[in-house]
């Protein structure tokens, strides 16, 4: 207990490390560009490019476009600071764009719980359905999430209802698959103790399946959120309107670098928070021998 409580504060220590050293060499890298706004030693090219991306070179802006870490800051304080603003369909707060893409998420992963759950167990319960929709999941499975997306579009006539569509389409198959893998691979001895104690079907699943299958199946849970989170971010751009994939989109043809940096240290912190808290689920079903 004690190497493993030391192995964590020195993996701790290390990560801080790391950070430390990122920014500082982000600090080293922009440093030198932001200490004028002269055009000298720019060629005409570069000046007419600068001013295409929103700049003056001869205003005190910096010639690399790059954000210094003074101004990362001041963008992510701005945004903490007051993350539930609504000042119309283009400028809202990173709070209720995320709220808009976690409800997406949870709705399409959702459908897909209710769906890839109970179907996997039928699969893995039977070997006759396993070989027989095994051609279907094999074929389905590779296919990107984003390609359903204009199919979606064309029949939904919905952008949400679309992208909500395209999370639930994700999040099936390694529900589904794991879900069916872990039914299939429960020990034999416990099945036929059910048998000898004569547990009626539904008691069987419930009693002696689902608790022994339970860390597979989290397992699934947590592939399909990952991919969910992952899509969503690429479905919003697609379809637009909110969610912080459109957030980023929009912030892009504003030419604001600070704010997509900020959007995609949010859309990791909040992968990994989800990440997370599937993991911890895993751990509570795990069975330790």
């Amino acid at each position: 207990m004690a190497s493993s409580k030391n192995l964590h504060l020195r993996a701790g220590l290390l990560s801080v490390l790391i950070f430390l050293a990122v920014l500082g060499i982000w600090y080293a890298a922009t440093a030198s560009s932001g200490a004028g706004g002269s055009t000298a030693g720019m060629t005409p090219e570069q000046i007419e490019y600068a001013k295409m991306m929103g700049k003056d070179p001869g205003a005190g802006t910096k010639s690399s476009g790059f954000p210094t870490l003074a101004e990362m800051g001041t963008t992510v304080w701005g945004h903490v600071s007051n993350p539930f603003y609504d000042n119309g369909p283009n400028d809202k707060g990173i709070a209720i764009q995320l709220a808009h893409s976690l409800g997406r998420v949870a709705l399409g992963f959702g459908l897909a719980c209710l769906v890839a759950i109970p179907l996997g167990f039928v699969i893995g319960m039977s070997p006759l359905l396993r070989r027989a929709f095994d051609p279907f999941i094999q074929v389905l499975k590779p296919i990107s999430p984003l390609a359903w997306m204009p199919l979606a579009l064309y029949t939904i006539k919905d952008s949400s209802i679309s992208g909500i569509f395209v999370i639930f389409i994700c999040s099936v198959w390694p529900m589904l698959v794991n879900t069916a893998f872990g039914v299939a691979s429960v020990k034999r001895e416990w099945l036929n103790v059910s048998a000898t104690l004569q547990v009626n079907p539904l008691r069987k699943a419930f009693l002696v399946i689902l608790p022994a299958a339970a860390p597979t199946i989290l397992t699934g849970m947590r592939i399909s959120m990952g991919i969910a989170w992952l899509v969503i971010v690429a479905a919003e751009m697609l379809v637009g309107g909110t969610g912080i994939g459109y957030f980023v989109w929009n912030e892009w043809n504003n030419l604001s670098l600070t704010n997509v940096i900020f959007a995609i240290l949010v859309i990791g912190v909040v992968g990994m928070l989800l990440d997370l808290f599937f993991g911890q689920l895993q751990k509570v079903v795990t069975y330790v021998e």
